[in-house]
């Protein structure tokens, strides 16, 4: 099949939906994700840097602290003198003080910063969606899109409030224990050194098995939270077909399994930890021998005093690892959702407006269909040389079996994605040369399926034209006759619609789609079997308006009803992907082939 190459006209790529939804096959640690998601706190250095320098004063501020402690211990009190035990006391506890206050805007500032990153994270992701195809919205589940903005961002938010800054506090608690101790004994401080190979292995041995638990985890929420969303969407269909238990027991199996998920992750984070403390306290009693023979040992220089401040600063070194060991826990947790949420916003979609692509200011309505051939799979297309012509004005009808490609053509004239090979011309501009967004300002759909967003019928016509006035917007539903059935709703266009227009019945939720539709003054309009969901009088009510509104407008209308195809200025027959007829209503019965059989049993 051809394919288009071209700079001037269109960027391909390949589809991101499945490199996006794909099983986490990898194990090892990323360092270039934790430096990504340091890098989302970027947009608020000031922020961050007041951040780090708590984080600086507090891991020093703590071994000071300790150091304290044992210089009072070991002098005024060993010594007995009351008065400057006092006033080192004194000093302890303005030291104790400072060190709390720094803890305070410590956590404060590292709250607000997570904050301000996730927030700039949901806006950047929520604005990928948005450009994103429809292609992508077709392969990828709704519960894994909500499970990117709900659960992996949320374990983000904790990965930069609590992992990185957490960690950097104990990691610098070590590290300034580490040089007291080597100022007191070197030779213990090489007993305490002597552990960072028993840890590193243990790390490494239980690493691979946490991140490989955690990542599973995370996916499995994945689709319960899919399961979830669909299950609400679909509870008509559910209900209506007693499925509520058969999909209990469904859902059962999904939360059993992220459970046990859950379950082994705690189980390895539950070993690991109690063997990084055994470790440390088994180190701990390994330097209280060494310490107490250097003390009794009749020609050692270390003192009852030095030995009691290196165990305090010891302490202190060891303390850090337990917590060390959640917050690796913890980061693996967010690399998982890290690792996901930027594999959605790395993703490029299979295409985008060419960079040489223009705004029209206007459209005239003259449109061609030129040997397009399209599918939504590149090894299966759907359209086959699809070639017609429909000039300012005038009508379309599509007509068809389910499958025959009606709604496909719909997809290429809204430009929700592009041919194969072929042309699509609008006022003798090829669709590849517009803009996408120049393009839908212009055009007008409603379609079968009517989609309301939470709010009233005002917000929701207005929706098409955020600018427009109330006169305007009753002056579109007097146009199309309907005025008078949103008037006598219980709060006329301040009627709040509910959720997906629950609140309204099927025709009336169609009646404000035309008006959203048709507010927007469109050059060319497309009617997606638009009227289905109307009754026979709720029709025959708004034929003569949609008349009007038709005049000077290129339409194409996709409808099973005789009353609209009959005055299309030009019907279409489509089978598998072909145009096997074409002409006018009367002409093609008169033709006695594809449409008049149709006819024929439309009828009968």
């Amino acid at each position: 099949m051809k394919k288009e190459t071209s700079k001037d006209t269109l960027v391909k790529r390949a589809s991101p939906a499945d490199e996006v939804e794909e099983q986490f096959q990898t194990v090892h640690f990323n360092w270039s994700l934790v430096r990504r998601l340091f890098d989302l706190t970027l947009p608020h250095r000031k922020l961050r840097d007041k951040l780090l320098l708590t984080v600086v004063l507090r891991a020093i501020q703590l071994p000071i602290l300790t150091w304290m402690i044992g210089v009072i211990i070991d002098g005024p009190i060993r010594r007995g003198d009351f008065g400057q035990t006092l006033l080192y006391c004194a000093g302890l506890l303005l030291l104790v003080v400072f060190t709390e206050v720094v803890f305070y805007y410590r956590m404060k500032f590292a709250l607000i910063l997570g904050e301000n990153a996730v927030n700039d994270l949901r806006r950047e992701f929520f604005a990928k969606l948005q450009q994103m195809p429809m292609s992508y919205y077709h392969t990828t589940r709704l519960g894994r899109i909500i499970s990117r903005v709900t659960s992996d961002i949320e374990s983000l938010r904790v990965g930069i409030q609590q992992v990185f800054f957490v960690s950097m506090v104990q990691a610098g608690q070590m590290i300034f224990s580490a040089i007291f101790m080597i100022y007191y004994d070197f030779v213990l401080f090489c007993i305490v050194l002597a552990m960072a190979p028993v840890i590193y292995l243990l790390n490494q041995q239980f690493r691979s098995h946490v991140t490989r638990a955690t990542r599973s985890a995370m996916e499995s929420w994945s689709r319960v939270t899919a399961t979830i969303a669909e299950s609400v969407s679909g509870i008509r269909v559910t209900q209506g077909y007693s499925r509520q238990e058969r999909n209990a027991r469904l859902f059962k199996s999904q939360v059993d399994e992220h459970s046990s998920l859950n379950v082994e992750v705690a189980r390895a984070q539950a070993v690991f930890q109690p063997l990084l403390e055994f470790n440390s306290q088994f180190f701990i009693v390994a330097l209280i021998l060494i310490g107490g023979w250097q003390v009794l040992h009749p020609s050692a220089a270390t003192s009852i005093g030095d030995i009691i401040q290196f165990f305090f600063l010891a302490n202190l070194f060891f303390a850090p690892i337990q917590v060390l060991g959640t917050q690796y826990a913890m980061l693996m947790q967010a690399l998982a959702g890290a690792e996901r949420i930027f594999k959605v916003l790395d993703s490029e979609p299979e295409w985008t407006d060419s960079p040489t692509a223009i705004d029209l200011p206007d459209i005239s309505g003259h449109v061609i269909f030129r040997d397009v051939t399209f599918g939504y799979h590149k090894d299966r297309p759907v359209l086959h040389s699809i070639s017609f012509e429909a000039r300012p004005g005038q009508s379309v009808a599509l007509v068809g079996h389910t499958g025959s490609g009606k709604s496909s053509i719909i997809n290429l004239l809204g430009k929700f994605y592009l041919p194969d090979s072929g042309q699509i011309l609008f006022g003798g501009r090829d669709i590849r040369e517009i803009t996408s967004s120049s393009l839908h300002r212009r055009m007008g759909i409603v379609q079968q399926q009517n989609f309301l967003f939470t709010g009233t019928i005002l917000d929701n016509i207005r929706f098409s034209k955020p600018l427009a006035t109330n006169l305007e917007v009753i002056e579109a539903a007097r146009n199309l006759d309907c005025l008078d059935m949103i008037e006598s709703l219980p709060e006329g266009f301040n009627t709040q619609v509910g959720e997906k227009g629950a609140s309204l019945s099927l025709g009336q939720r169609q009646m404000v789609c035309f008006v959203r539709a048709f507010l927007a003054d469109p050059r060319i309009l497309i009617l997606d079997e638009a009227t289905s969901s109307l009754d026979v009088l709720t029709e025959k009510r708004i034929q003569n308006a949609i008349g009007k509104l038709l005049e000077g407008r290129t339409s194409f209308i996709v409808a099973h009803r005789l009353s609209t195809i009959r005055h299309a200025n030009l019907v279409l027959v489509l089978d598998q992907g072909r145009i096997v007829e074409a002409g006018t209503h009367e002409s093609l019965l008169a033709l006695g082939g594809y449409y008049s059989s149709l006819h024929e049993q439309f009828v009968h």
